[in-house]
């Protein structure tokens, strides 16, 4: 039986395409994947993410449980401010990779992929021996995503909560509609937007009244395919994908992430090692020059010589190319080097090329 978010009769009364999505009955597409792409890229859309995970870090040591399972420094955090970090394992490798949001002094909130939520509860949890508690908070919220260039505009119709004032990568606690809402300024599409916390039993009535406050602008309803394309163009990392238990920060292009100055933490020991090494393979963006599309697993080659592998790829939209992230041998990861892709058992020429590939304009 499929887990459902508490937009389930929305998404069918939309006739969306609905698939299996890590255990949970999710729209992929409504009016197609290009055209709620595009109207993300130049207006707004509306995303369902109702499906991702919220951890609670609450008590008097909870900076110290935080700080020690993530890989970027909490202490750095003020209050209502959100950073992207790194869950890890010992041996340096991706639990998950996760929003911190610094409510209180004491009260963290942490938003986790939804195929990933119980297993890094338990992750944290196991690693507490702090003044704390971790609640595993995923049923008490449902999550809408507003984004692209009138996701402001869209949302302001339906809060007193001044959101220019929330700078990107921050948050307000306020309201929407008169009702408890977390507002954050943050996303996965590359745009300016907000994702909005509220009770799943608020989640329906204000999943239309956005579709009304946006009607002006031709707001749409975007499903997970959208979502993959627009994270692909930001070069933005995908849990199973660019990331995994497999591989570190440092390999994935996420040295920004890892604060190996801030003191201990899970996997630090690996990564220090890592640095001083020299890593052996690294993430690179390509541009296909070639008829055929890199999809996720092909093998790369260089020379002729299997070298590695894709870990996303398909059509950007926005650029009109076909274009993809892979992992390569570390001297080999730099911009511009001719590679191949191995589409259906043939080699596809392509080019290496800097991540990310798109980024709006301030």
């Amino acid at each position: 039986m499929l887990k459902q978010t508490p937009l389930n009769a929305a998404h069918r009364a939309l006739n969306a395409r609905m698939v299996d999505f890590g255990g949970w009955d999710m729209p992929v597409q409504y009016s197609g994947i290009i055209d709620e792409h595009n109207m993300v890229r130049t207006a707004v859309g509306l995303f369902d993410v109702s499906h991702m995970g919220e951890i609670e870090v609450r008590g008097p040591e909870a900076l110290s449980l935080v700080n020690y399972v993530t890989t970027n420094n909490a202490a750095k955090l003020a209050l209502g401010q959100v950073h992207y970090s790194g869950l890890l394992y010992e041996t340096g490798c991706f639990v998950d990779d996760i929003l911190v949001h610094k409510v209180a002094d004491d009260h963290y909130f942490l938003c986790v992929n939804a195929s990933n939520q119980d297993k890094d509860f338990e992750h944290i949890a196991a690693h507490n021996r702090w003044n704390c508690t971790v609640e595993n908070a995923g049923e008490q919220y449902a999550q809408i995503a507003v984004q692209g260039p009138k996701a402001l505009e869209t949302l302001q119709k339906l809060t007193g909560t001044a959101l220019a004032g929330i700078k990107y990568y921050w948050f307000a606690d306020g309201e929407v509609s008169g009702q408890p809402a977390r507002i954050a300024r943050t996303g996965y599409t590359g745009e300016d937007g907000f994702e909005i916390y509220v009770a799943p039993g608020q989640a329906e009535a204000r999943w239309n009244e956005l579709m009304e406050a946006g009607r002006e602008f031709g707001i749409k309803p975007a499903g997970l395919g959208a979502r993959n394309t627009l994270r692909m163009e930001a070069g933005m990392a995908l849990y199973g994908h660019e990331i995994d238990a497999s591989l570190t920060p440092l390999e994935a292009g996420l040295n920004w992430i890892v604060k190996l100055d801030k003191g201990e933490f899970v996997g630090k020991p690996v990564l220090e090692k890592q640095k001083a090494e020299g890593l052996t393979r690294k993430l690179i963006g390509f541009e296909m020059r070639g008829r055929g599309i890199g999809r996720d697993g092909y093998e790369v080659r260089v020379a002729g010589e299997p070298a590695g592998w894709v870990t996303s790829g398909g059509p950007a939209p926005t650029l009109n190319k076909n274009l993809g992230m892979c992992y390569l041998p570390a001297g080999q990861a730099q911009p511009g080097l001719a590679i191949e892709v191995m589409v259906r058992n043939q080699p596809v020429e392509a080019v290496t090329v800097p991540i990310p590939f798109y980024k709006r304009a301030k």
